[in-house]
């Protein structure tokens, strides 16, 4: 894909994205741990060249993004909870996107399970 230059929404994204969820950012000093001098994606204006740790960690958090970025259909890999409608990309086989979903749907479906059971009962 070429390279362009990102638009504002997409800057202000990956300046969210850093700020929240980079391991590597210390929101304290604003740096870059490992490289110890400011944060190389803070100040990202074009494609092409990003922080490894931001491209494999932090960007698939936010799928429209990363197919915006990439030029990938990162879609594909995620998958909509089935509870509260939320995406989400899940690590294994799984079926919610939390636990706390999971539990919901569990509950439902013990409900729905117990009224068939007394429905049917003479």
């Amino acid at each position: 894909m070429a390279e362009r230059e990102l638009n504002r929404s997409e800057r202000a994204t990956i300046r969210k994205l850093v700020t929240e969820l980079c391991a590597n950012y210390d929101s304290q000093d604003k740096i870059c741990l490992p490289l110890d001098s400011p944060c190389y994606m803070l100040n990202k204006w074009w494609t092409g060249a990003y922080c490894r740790y931001f491209e494999k960690a932090v960007l698939p958090v936010d799928a429209a993004l990363e197919s915006a970025i990439t030029g990938e259909d990162t879609s594909m890999r995620q998958k909509i909870c089935p509870v509260c409608g939320k995406a989400y990309l899940p690590t294994t086989s799984q079926a919610y996107c939390s636990a706390a979903s999971r539990v919901y749907a569990r509950r439902k479906s013990e409900r729905e399970r117990k009224r068939r059971k007394r429905q049917n009962q003479p």
